[in-house]
């Protein structure tokens, strides 16, 4: 896309320029704020041999969990398996390359790639799996080990309101890792419920500015709930 007008008109022209082997980064938190649609498409074009990055899977049957049938995910980079039976599956049989990655961190790899931070230095992990094969060192008398950021070639987003420039609000707990991961990707696209015209969004309550997304799509959605919890009478 060029120019300011992010606005697309189909989920295809979306995530046009996908391929196989890819690296993906994916808002959201389990089924909370995750760009639902572009999975689909993602899931619909039948792209393959994907890395993923993302806090987890999604469930079973929806999600990024619809991508895991067919094997179009190669590698997974998340902070834990959650509910999924299949991603479960395959990574306890070796069929699916997973690096589990403490939620913090992964949220920080996101957020310095977006930065063009290459690596940052943390005590999460230390003296852990986490830690083996990585750099050491010790500050103030405490240990860090040394993680790489992350980028992507993509990056699916799902926010809630944004102006045709591509100007982000998130809504509520929906703003999880979505604006890091909007940040990350050489092609950022983005899902809303609402796109509204430049100057109606109040510049104070943008979470992302413009500059970082590439493509906009306006969407309807499903938001399924993960546990529905009931209050007994």
């Amino acid at each position: 896309m060029a120019g300011f007008d992010k606005v697309v008109s189909s989920y295809e022209e979306a995530m046009a320029g996908l391929t196989d082997n890819m690296t993906v980064i994916a808002g959201g938190f389990g089924l909370c704020g995750i760009p639902e649609n572009l999975i689909a498409e993602i899931k619909r074009k039948g792209t393959k041999g994907l890395t993923l990055v993302s806090n987890n899977c999604g469930v079973d049957d929806f999600g990024l969990g619809i991508l895991l049938p067919d094997r179009q995910i190669k590698k997974i980079i998340a902070s834990y398996v959650g509910e999924n039976a299949e991603f479960e599956r395959q990574m306890m049989n070796g069929e699916l390359e997973v690096e589990l990655t403490p939620q913090g961190t992964l949220a920080e790899k996101m957020r310095a790639g977006g930065a063009g931070i290459p690596a940052f230095y943390t005590a999460t992990g230390y003296g852990t799996p986490v830690a083996e094969g990585k750099e050491c060192r010790e500050f103030d008398g405490r240990h860090y080990i040394l993680e790489p950021s992350i980028k992507g070639d993509f990056a699916i987003v799902k926010a809630w309101k944004a102006d045709r420039y591509g100007n982000l609000v998130f809504r509520k707990t929906a703003r999880n890792f979505n604006p890091m991961a909007a940040t990350a990707g050489k092609i950022t696209v983005v899902e809303v419920e609402e796109i509204v015209e430049p100057g109606e969004l109040n510049p104070d309550e943008i979470h992302t500015p413009g500059i970082y997304v590439n493509r906009l799509i306006q969407g309807t959605f499903e938001k399924r709930i993960e546990q529905r919890t009931l209050r007994t009478a």
